[in-house]
């Protein structure tokens, strides 16, 4: 999920990069001046990836190794994973275009679009998830809801993981096509090898432990491309005083002119940026997104499954400084960029630093930082298809009862099938004027739906078993009729299609609620027994005291609730202050 945090599109609403910003086209005459330095670094990248998966491959013996690393791993590792793979390249890319364009107020999409929801996975959704020991978050409902809800479910997210790792095989095929001179189609069947080789060898266990190794080659690219970027424009208080003078005050803070009915260079207003993208896009994508739970999932026990989404959110909480700084930068020395006045378009300010302020060498990095992004995001999605289709799909529905060394060898067959559907939907996610937009669009669609679905289930014993089949499929036809009916055929006057996408999220959300309470009053209730541990306030399976005095409710653990408050505060205060 790839994330909400994903970079807008359209103007003057939250994220999108409108006008001469489509797509990823980058300009011509951003081709970088690599040598054989660079290449090396490349090359070694490449190595050291399918080194991992070779190495990977020793430790898978059963299904579970394959598709979450056996439950084994230490919470900073899953944790490091769990960030890298939502900081894919089209959001680097993208988030900088975003800066170019609509200035801090990017942070929006960090402070507001993620630490909450991600706490709140934590805190608060993780005890469901590990405790009822799931491989999977549709499997989950399966134990809370029916098998049709679990199907549903289940095919939804395998559609969308592949529509997605194709938007991250594209993208990335455009950037390295105008970055390196290779044609399309060279850079999405090499970096598809590349993901399908290591992923294949070591399951997740070589996706999570390359994930971590991208996490550090992404910061080796960002790091020195935002210190030359300050310091090629005399500092922060140079960077704010140019800005401030060509873009206006607002242009550099958080929250200036975002009163309901003031102008601000975002065109949204706190109402907006609170409820559509802080809490209905912000928490269906990271509570109920499988590709960023498998993470938590294959961790080694529960407290280090509630760790890993804490874990991520402290670099995230800082990250966006590494990729709104030098889209401010690429304002100031390029001032008509994204206009008809520049031959560079917003998406071209990460790709024109690079250029304009990395001696080689360091430049192979920030090469090598972007295309890791890339593989980091699509192995993110590949990893998580596979365990859906082969645990809830194909294991339950096609082929059942077979042993053990089957499913993880179907699982591998699952996982080439998966990245030849990557690079069919590479050429899909071609077809779209503004790629970022696509993914807002599939959000809206696949994440929102299934996470009121979630809420309710949780929170409310009451919520029957037939309400979470019915509530997910109310919830995606209403997004995706308001999106392709009401808002494309021009029925209701929307002005961009990130708004549309706002109400879409919206639409779906309020459309799964009421369906599943209205369902819920005509059909009978799941027995009781068979709740524990999947609805809040029940005991989980392998406790003997009931919740009242049982250490299984996120309240009552003061290390993580400390954690949890920590990250808020510092995700509160900053936006507050900046």
């Amino acid at each position: 999920m790839q994330t909400p945090t994903y970079a807008p599109t359209y103007a003057p609403t939250p994220g999108h990069v409108h006008g001469p910003a489509h797509a990823l086209d980058l300009a011509a005459e951003l081709r970088l001046p690599t040598n054989a330095l660079d290449y090396t670094i490349l090359g070694i990248y490449f190595v050291v990836v399918l080194g991992i998966g070779f190495a990977a491959r020793r430790s898978v013996k059963t299904s579970l190794d394959f598709f979450l690393s056996g439950r084994s791993l230490p919470a900073w590792i899953t944790g490091l994973a769990f960030i890298s793979a939502n900081l894919a390249a089209t959001e680097i890319l993208g988030m900088a275009a975003n800066s170019a364009q609509y200035g801090a107020y990017t942070v929006h999409w960090y402070w507001i679009g993620a630490i909450p929801a991600m706490v709140f996975l934590g805190l608060v959704m993780m005890p469901f998830y590990y405790g009822s020991k799931v491989r999977s978050v549709p499997e989950f409902l399966l134990l809370r809801f029916d098998k049709g809800a679990h199907l549903l479910s289940s095919l939804l997210f395998a559609f969308a993981a592949i529509l997605i790792a194709g938007v991250n095989l594209y993208a990335l095929a455009i950037v390295v096509e105008a970055l390196l001179g290779w044609p399309q189609w060279v850079a999405i069947v090499v970096a598809g090898f590349f993901v399908l080789a290591y992923i294949t060898l070591g399951g997740l266990s070589s996706a999570i432990y390359n994930e971590v190794l991208q996490f550090f080659v992404i910061l080796a690219a960002l790091i020195p491309l935002t210190v030359l970027g300050l310091k090629k424009v005399d500092g922060w208080g140079g960077l704010t005083d140019s800005l401030t003078a060509s873009h206006g005050d607002d242009f550099v803070t958080a929250w200036g002119g975002t009163g309901i009915g003031s102008d601000n260079p975002l065109g949204a207003n706190w109402l907006t940026i609170v409820l559509g993208l802080g809490f209905v896009l912000s928490f269906g994508y990271w509570t109920t997104n499988f590709a960023e739970v498998q993470r938590a999932l294959s961790a080694k026990n529960l407290s280090a499954a509630q760790r890993t989404p804490l874990i991520a959110a402290y670099p995230k909480i800082f990250i966006v400084f590494l990729v709104m700084i030098p889209g401010l930068v690429a304002a100031v020395l390029v001032p008509k960029i994204g206009t008809s006045g520049s031959d560079l378009q917003y998406n071209d300010a990460i790709p024109y630093l690079m250029q304009e302020l990395l001696p080689n060498g360091v430049l192979g990095i920030a090469v090598t930082g972007l295309l890791a992004a890339f593989m980091a995001g699509m192995a993110a999605n590949i990893s998580s298809f596979n365990t859906v289709f082969t645990t809830d799909i194909w294991a339950k529905y096609v082929v059942l009862g077979r042993e053990d060394a089957y499913y993880v060898r179907f699982g591998r067959l699952i996982t080439a099938i998966g990245v030849m559907a990557s690079i069919g939907t590479a050429f899909l996610a071609s077809s779209f004027s503004n790629i970022m937009s696509y993914l807002q669009t599939l959000f809206s669609f696949f994440n929102v739906p299934m996470f009121v679905v979630f809420i309710v289930g949780m929170f409310w014993k009451r919520a029957s078993m037939k309400s979470g089949f019915w509530g997910l499929l109310a919830g995606t036809t209403a997004a995706m009729i308001n999106y392709f009916v009401l808002y494309k055929q021009d029925v209701i006057g929307i002005p961009t299609d990130q708004g549309a996408n706002f109400v879409s999220a919206i639409a779906g959300f309020v459309a799964g609620a009421v369906v599943m309470v209205a369902v819920s009053l005509f059909t009978a209730p799941k027995p009781e027994a068979e709740l524990q541990g999947l609805v809040y306030g029940t005991v989980s399976p392998g406790m003997a005291e009931p919740p009242a005095a049982g250490d299984d409710t996120w309240y009552r653990k003061p290390a993580l609730l400390g954690w949890g408050a920590v990250i808020l505060a510092a995700a509160c205060y900053i936006p507050f202050s900046f």
